[in-house]
């Protein structure tokens, strides 16, 4: 009987270790041990409980970005910001330097907020967990004990990050992607350089909706018209044409616009197609060099034709 006690025991003890491993959202380099019942979030880097209003966000920065993040949580900015601070906690975390930051929500969503902020030896990981509501949900002690289990691990392959994007490109047109950004973006383009400087290659951007947006019919246009003039790569925007349709069995939005690039003044042309799929969307931005325009705008196309969405 010992012996089972004992081998039962130890099986319960291996089954807590494996438990406590990090778990790693989808192409991130930041982990943590997620609270009972969260999972991992379809909607942005990190996971969450929507039953619970919980969620737990994860942002890598630069490593030399720590000091200037941390500079600027004082507790005045971060009222600014919404945020109430109740507590403030220089930790050490497997020997990197952390911040940990608690307090209380105070603009038109009631709750709590928890901010860690962690240098690794080259990347910075910001951590946002937040409970809306009273207190019900998950405690105190259960949201600083996952955010304390905050691990780092080394790069991604940039195929592994295209991958864990939340819409897959059926046909990237010859393209090549660059870069993944935020774990909902990527930038795609053509030619041998990664850094594209006065659109001296195109540039095709994807990204998809982090939240639900409720835009019916003329909203979508100006949801649109907004989205592109506030790009800042962009300025002296002048619409070729706009015009809403459907197709697929979706809503889209399309603009093409003459613009100029904002660093290097180089006139360019951008199109701008957005597709809306139950509450959330995908938006393609293509810059390409005016006189490129017959050569690129169908291929732009070709790629946003072609995504599927995995909402």
């Amino acid at each position: 009987m010992k012996i089972v006690v004992a081998a039962l025991g130890f099986l319960l003890s291996l089954h807590a270790a494996a438990a406590a491993d990090p778990i790693y959202p989808p192409a991130s380099r930041v982990g943590l041990v997620p609270l009972e019942d969260m999972v991992p979030s379809k909607r942005f880097t990190g996971f969450e409980n929507p039953q619970k209003a919980a969620a737990i966000t994860i942002t890598e920065l630069p490593s030399q970005a720590y000091e200037q993040l941390v500079a600027g949580m004082t507790k005045d900015s971060l009222r600014r910001q919404g945020l109430d601070v109740t507590s403030r906690e220089k930790l050490k975390i497997d020997g990197k330097t952390g911040l940990l930051i608690a307090g209380a929500m105070t603009g038109p969503v009631k709750g709590r907020k928890w901010v860690l902020a962690l240098k690794g030896a080259d990347l910075t990981a910001l951590l946002v967990a937040q409970v809306e509501g009273g207190d019900d949900g998950y405690s105190e002690a259960q949201i600083r004990a996952a955010l304390k289990s905050v691990a780092l691990r080394g790069p991604v392959s940039l195929d592994e990050q295209v991958a864990a994007l939340p819409f897959h490109v059926r046909d990237q047109a010859g393209f090549r992607p660059v870069r993944v950004t935020e774990g909902n973006s990527v930038l795609f383009t053509e030619g041998t350089k990664d850094t594209i400087k006065a659109v001296e290659q195109p540039i095709l951007i994807l990204a998809a909706s982090q939240v639900p947006m409720a835009l019916n019919g003329e909203r979508r246009d100006q949801f649109a018209r907004a989205a592109l003039n506030s790009n800042q790569m962009l300025k002296d925007v002048t619409i070729e044409r706009a015009e809403s349709f459907r197709l697929q069995g979706q809503d889209w939005h399309e603009i093409v616009a003459r613009a100029k690039e904002a660093a290097s003044g180089q006139p360019v042309i951008v199109m701008q197609t957005i597709r809306f799929d139950n509450g959330r969307y995908v938006r393609m931005i293509g810059l390409t060099r005016e006189a490129d325009r017959q050569t690129y705008l169908p291929r732009f196309r070709q790629v946003i034709d072609k995504v599927d969405i995995d909402f």
